[in-house]
């Protein structure tokens, strides 16, 4: 049998695990490439690295992936200010910068073959089969679609294949699929999958009520042009301010959610997602922006927003519409400067104050207290800007 050399993109999950001797017995020197947008720590970090040489990957590497989700994802996504559906902050578009880090491998070791660990009935594995083909002629393997050919309790399969060769599983990994990175945490199985009240064991970095501090939690965020570049006064690069959100907010339970969605392909695809800092910049950003742009601006963009949201989640990472309505986004922000006060008291966060020299603050009015108009003027314009719908109650209501 010849050996081909192919990069697969691992996480040191049930799926990927299962990729590396699947990919050996059939002829492939597997070579694997873990991107670390910001999900693990270093012992689990460790133990990624470990386990990819446990199950006999040629050669490992480790990329450090968080500067380019803070670049490629989060600045876009939080000018856009929508989740997907309205409510799924887009959690795993950490795909699109995974495969852009298993493409450099590619390039580094000569081949054209690229793996992941997708399911054929996720999102996933059209986000990685687009951005991939986006880039080129490349082939494309994906075992877990390969094997729910024949089998249809894959992860049960999974688990026997890899503990038949000697090689052990996680005990949650029997129990669920969980995804982390820098963005967030989400989980899915078990009884979620089956619409069920989820388990004690079903949580990650949210605290639960019993365990909120009893002091609220306040910060301060600094936007420059609708990016976020300063926590508490403290200039920061973004992913480390996001990773420190993301820690401060955890503790408060901000963030989680219980979400069922469209999927890409057609199913329900239900899961939690934990997200305290992404909450924290979506808070923050749109309690400076609606105070900053024109009430048209306002209106419109959540339509642009929209638009660009159903593009990333489904897999038109590369597609030209993106970058056209992330020039109109970048455009909008252009007044988006100031501070933001957040706080916390457990499971939400509010924008409790703003501070910006583009507040579009009337000098002499105020809305409810103050006017610099007359009354004759309000009168004036409530008729004229009602005249349509009241000749119409006028006539039609003989």
């Amino acid at each position: 049998m010849t050996t081909r050399n192919i990069v697969l993109a691992f996480s040191g999950g049930l799926d990927t695990s299962f990729c590396i001797p699947w990919l050996k017995e059939r002829g492939w020197a597997v070579h694997t490439v873990f991107a670390d947008t910001g999900g693990v720590d270093a012992e689990e970090r460790a133990y990624i690295e470990a386990r990819a040489a446990e199950l006999g990957a040629a050669s490992h590497v480790t990329v450090d992936g968080g500067p380019a989700i803070w670049d490629g994802f989060v600045k876009p996504f939080v000018m856009a200010g929508e989740g997907y559906q309205g409510q799924y902050p887009l959690l795993v578009s950490d795909r699109y910068l995974i495969v852009d880090a298993a493409l450099t491998r590619a390039g580094e070791i000569g081949t054209r073959a690229i793996a992941h660990g997708c399911t054929g009935m996720g999102n996933d594995q059209v986000r990685f089969d687009l951005a991939v083909k986006a880039a080129g002629d490349y082939e494309i393997v994906a075992p877990i679609r390969e094997i729910q050919k024949e089998h249809t309790q894959t992860r049960a399969y999974e688990q026997a294949y890899l503990e038949e060769r000697g090689f052990e599983v996680r005990a949650k990994q029997k129990s669920y699929t969980i995804n982390e990175n820098l963005l967030g945490l989400t989980m899915s199985g078990g009884e979620i999958d089956r619409w069920e009240a989820p388990g004690e064991g079903a949580r990650g970095w949210c605290a639960p009520r019993a365990e909120w501090p009893a002091q609220p939690l306040r910060v301060t965020l600094t936007f420059r042009q609708g990016e976020a570049v300063a926590l508490d006064g403290q200039p920061m690069p973004g992913a480390a301010l996001l990773a420190r959100l993301n820690a401060l907010f955890a503790k408060y339970g901000v963030g989680r959610g219980l979400y069922t969605g469209d999927t890409t392909i057609g199913l329900k695809g239900r899961i939690i997602f934990e997200a305290p800092g992404l909450a924290a910049l979506l808070a923050g950003h749109r309690a400076l922006e609606e105070a900053v742009l024109t009430k048209h601006q306002n209106r419109f963009k959540p339509t642009v927003a929209r638009q660009w949201v159903e593009l990333v989640y489904e897999g038109f990472y590369n597609d030209p519409l993106k970058t056209d309505l992330e020039a109109f986004l970048a455009s909008s922000q252009a007044c988006v400067n100031g501070e933001v006060v957040l706080e916390t008291q457990g499971g939400r966060v509010d924008a409790v104050a703003v501070r910006s020299p583009h507040l579009l603050h009337a000098k002499g009015a105020t809305y409810a207290q103050s006017a610099d108009w007359g009354v004759a003027e309000a009168e004036g314009f409530i008729r004229l800007y009602g005249m349509s719908s009241t000749l119409w109650a006028e006539v039609n209501r003989r």
